[in-house]
């Protein structure tokens, strides 16, 4: 489910698995989620602990606060945008620019929820920096560093025809998914001050792919 790469008395940060929830969902079949695993291992932490989210479909590292004061200074530098953020994954399709930058405006679509759609005049824009990083036989490695936090930001970004054009493999609401086939985005690097200290703090996760 997810593999815990460091801890100190203000705060965790853990690996997590692909197909595991960050936070839990409606219902009960939805409530084992990285953050009730997290609380069960450190009872005195707050009751959601979790300072920002991954999709399901999405691995990587996730950093969560173990006290309420480590939690709104964490929030805090999500907001402000100080913490940096860097993303892998494997697009179904040939991106032929060598990186560049992504403004794209969407919002959710209440009608397929929890499906985001291209809006320029009622969305919320999202802005990712990009590069390849390799291309060949249909495919792009490409590394993402988001400098907003929108719903579905990088999908959309890959996917849509003023993005890259070419969806994450794997992606079920933005491309398609075959049989037995996980979502190719992993967030693998995180970086922050530490909310305490004021330490920076690095940490990375090979991509699984």
């Amino acid at each position: 489910m997810m593999r815990i790469i460091h801890v100190d008395q203000d705060l965790v940060v853990v690996d997590k698995e692909a197909g595991v929830l960050a936070v839990p969902g409606r219902g009960p079949e939805k409530q084992d989620s990285v953050e009730t695993n997290i609380r069960a291992l450190f009872p005195g932490c707050p009751a959601q602990p979790a300072v920002h989210r991954l999709d399901m479909d999405t691995s990587g590292l996730m950093v969560l606060a173990r006290t309420p004061e480590a939690h709104r200074t964490l929030m805090a530098s999500f907001r402000q945008r100080q913490v940096d953020k860097m993303y892998e994954a494997i697009l179904d399709g040939e991106v032929y620019e060598a990186c560049g930058r992504i403004e794209l405006a969407f919002r959710l679509d209440p009608e397929n929820r929890p499906r985001q759609v291209h809006d320029p005049e009622r969305g919320k824009t999202g802005i990712t920096l990009w590069q390849r990083l390799r291309v060949g036989q249909g495919k792009s490695r490409v590394r993402f560093i988001p400098l907003t936090g929108r719903t579905h930001q990088l999908r959309v970004h890959a996917a849509h025809p003023l993005g890259l054009g070419c969806p994450i493999v794997g992606d079920r609401l933005y491309g398609r998914r075959r049989p037995g086939e996980r979502m190719l985005l992993h967030a693998s690097a995180l970086a922050f001050d530490h909310p305490r200290t004021g330490i920076r703090l690095r940490f990375f996760s090979w991509p699984p792919f």
